[in-house]
């Protein structure tokens, strides 16, 4: 399927309607959802995650299918290597990035956020945890924790012996463990904060702000240099309130992106911002906004994640 339009994707230059797919093609088309959410959580963009479904799809073309005894795990195999080659490389660029790098926003089918894990493993708040992983650290998690694979599957996917990637996921977990949100905030919960904090910021209420937002508070503002966003992280609760209670000429829409409650914020008309929150005790403890363009074209249609 197109994460897009929910038409089946023509990966092979034959219509899907004709009956002229081969094996590879409907293995490929079956899991293209599942593979590009692997390639998603590992590199926390959905333009790579893309680049990395062409590419996993050139190689599967060339494989022999009668050799082939699960096509999921052979896919998610290629998927993975691909994506740990590609990951090794965005993190040099990172190093160039100019402010902030949060990941590219997606906007998510509402079914999502009933899966708990999954909705918790694409959230802004979580792909970021993800970052602080080294590579290999990272893809044995992803395919541990969210998509559930056995250690010899993995080992294969690495290129590491079942016990070190036992080894790489323990480690994995307690590093995660150690930064992600304590505690699972239901969607309808996150869409109560989130209608409030929309209706303060909408009134200029400074007051109600300070009382919704904790005191160690970060926001963290990506424009990548082509737009005008703060360099370095603004933190405590009257700088981020300051710099919200000048959202005068925005319009705030509710969203469901990367399967959590968030908010759109549009200039004219057009997508300006994607905000997303972490908010724990009650309190919102972090705040995401992606403002870069080129960063913001999956908001406006729907992208189908799954495990």
């Amino acid at each position: 399927m197109d994460e897009h339009t929910g038409q089946t994707a023509d990966v092979s230059g034959h219509s899907p309607h004709t009956g002229g797919t081969d094996p590879a093609t409907e293995a490929f088309v079956a899991h293209r959802n599942l593979l590009f959410t692997v390639a998603y959580e590992m590199l926390g963009s959905a333009s790579d995650a893309e680049d990395i479904l062409q590419e996993t799809w050139i190689r599967w073309a060339d494989i022999d299918q009668d050799t082939v005894r699960d096509s999921r795990a052979f896919l998610v195999r290629i998927t993975t290597r691909q994506a740990l080659t590609r990951l090794r490389t965005l993190r040099r660029r990172k190093e160039t990035y100019v402010g902030p790098w949060l990941p590219e926003p997606l906007l998510t089918t509402p079914d999502v956020a009933e899966d708990i894990e999954l909705a918790d493993s694409v959230s802004m708040a979580m792909l970021l945890v993800l970052e602080t992983l080294a590579p290999t650290e990272r893809a044995v998690f992803v395919l541990r924790e969210v998509f559930e694979l056995g250690y010899d599957e993995i080992a294969q996917a690495v290129d590491k012996t079942p016990t070190a990637v036992r080894q790489i996921a323990h480690r994995a977990r307690a590093h995660v463990a150690a930064r992600r949100p304590r505690e699972v905030i239901s969607p309808a919960r996150t869409r109560k904060v989130l209608a409030a904090f929309q209706q303060a910021v909408e009134t200029g209420d400074l007051r109600r702000l300070l009382d919704m937002i904790a005191p160690d508070v970060v926001l963290l503002t990506d424009g990548g240099g082509v737009v005008q966003a703060a360099l370095e992280p603004v933190v405590g609760a009257e700088s981020v309130a300051d710099v919200l209670t000048r959202l005068t000429s925005v319009t705030l829409q509710p969203a469901q992106v990367n399967g959590c409650p968030a908010l759109i914020l549009r200039t004219g008309g057009e997508i300006d911002t994607v905000l997303a929150v972490r908010h724990e005790g009650g309190l919102i403890t972090g705040l995401y906004a992606v403002r870069n363009p080129e960063k913001l074209s999956r908001v406006d249609r729907e992208t189908t994640v799954s495990r």
